[in-house]
């Protein structure tokens, strides 16, 4: 049979259009990770010690070995009780954290016995430029990475609050840690832990795919030695802040930490539109 031209090309046009529309529909909702770090340099990141220098990565404590993020102790000789922090450059506010870490090794000699196989990711954390020279920990909510000693029991992906309150069913929370509804995960086994961080609003933490405590209306106030409290003013809501990760003494490994922002054009006429954004930021959008 001979089509006419005209016949076929309409036909090819209405394929090509369904076609993109579909290619369209699935960027839409493809979600755009961001890794965090590269597995070559921590560039992106900025290390802080307590009577340090901001900047200054003490004895190399944090690095790069094997595409891994590591935190390691093999330069010291004994643990000084300098706790230090790596922070991400980039501030957040609405969005998803997913990492996969280990913890390695033993501690230090001089080691405080609590910061075995204890490490955190920090969210909503204040810029390091803003600590004081001797604060050790920055304003943030911690979520607290956690491994067990072999025999007995403890939690995994707490919440701990260095200088600020949270509500958790309803109550006002001034307690400094608080435990996760989580086991306990011995060894040097890869665990992954991920956040669900909506700015002022509501937090999850999620361990191994189980989400192990929700708190809500993160404010600054609390306990947090050496913290610089007339540069902060006490019930201010946490809405956005740095990522960061620690150095308290135990050496520990992360595969990965990579955030998708759920802030960006809600305009679905833009360009760069996606369907998982949740918070609306129309200086972002591409026409």
């Amino acid at each position: 049979m001979n089509w006419p031209n005209t016949l076929i090309s309409l036909i090819l046009t209405l394929l090509c259009f369904a076609a993109c529309k579909n290619s369209s529909n699935k960027d839409l909702h493809r979600e755009e990770w961001q890794s965090l770090f590269n597995g070559k340099d921590i560039n992106k990141w900025t290390a802080n010690f307590n009577e340090e220098e901001l900047g200054y990565n003490f004895k190399n404590t944090f690095r790069i070995e094997d595409s891994l993020l590591k935190v390691s102790y093999d330069e010291y000789d004994t643990f000084p009780d300098k706790f230090g922090h790596l922070f991400y450059s980039e501030e957040f506010s609405y969005y998803k954290l997913r990492s996969q870490y280990r913890f390695i090794g033993e501690q230090p000699k001089g080691a405080e016995p609590w910061a075995f196989r204890n490490n955190g990711l920090m969210l909503h954390s204040q810029h390091p430029s803003t600590m004081t020279f001797k604060q050790a920990f920055p304003l943030s909510l911690e979520l607290q990475l956690l491994g067990g000693n072999g025999k007995d029991e403890r939690t995994n992906g707490n919440l701990c609050t260095p200088g600020c309150d949270v509500i958790i069913n309803g109550q006002f929370i001034e307690e400094h840690c608080i435990e996760a509804d989580s086991p306990t995960y011995h060894g040097d086994q890869w665990i992954t832990a991920e956040a669900i961080v909506l700015g002022d609003s509501i937090i999850h933490h999620i361990i191994n795919d189980d989400t192990v405590i929700t708190y809500s209306k993160p404010t600054i106030g609390g306990w947090l030695p050496e913290f610089d409290t007339l540069a902060f003013t006490k019930g201010t809501p946490m809405a956005s802040g740095l990522i960061a990760i620690q150095a308290e003494s135990h050496p520990t490994d992360f595969k990965y930490i990579e955030v998708l922002n759920l802030c960006g054009c809600m305009d679905k006429t833009a360009k760069n539109y996606k369907s998982y954004y949740i918070k609306s930021d129309q200086s972002k959008c591409l026409y």
